[in-house]
């Protein structure tokens, strides 16, 4: 099915319930929860790999400093914690 079906069958199986307040808010608090769930997958899997990926670039070494310093004359204790 496409977007467009799927949204006119969604909305053809809530009609029965548009007259219920209480049916009406029992479905957003589902939806309102699904969508977090659904945003929870998402980010979760924008992460997948990324502590291999940290594991092999410290075993290749790729994981260290671009630069020892930025100034020579710095020391940490100039510095306020």
């Amino acid at each position: 099915m496409t977007a467009v079906q799927l949204r006119t069958e969604l909305f053809r199986e809530m009609s029965p319930l548009l007259d219920n307040e209480t049916a009406m808010m029992k479905v957003i608090a589902y939806l309102k929860k699904l969508v977090i769930i659904q945003a929870r997958q998402a980010n979760s899997s924008l992460r997948e790999g990324w502590a291999d990926a940290a594991k092999q670039a410290h075993e290749d070494g790729a994981d260290r400093l671009m630069f020892d310093e930025v100034f020579a004359e710095e020391t940490l204790e100039d510095w306020q914690w």
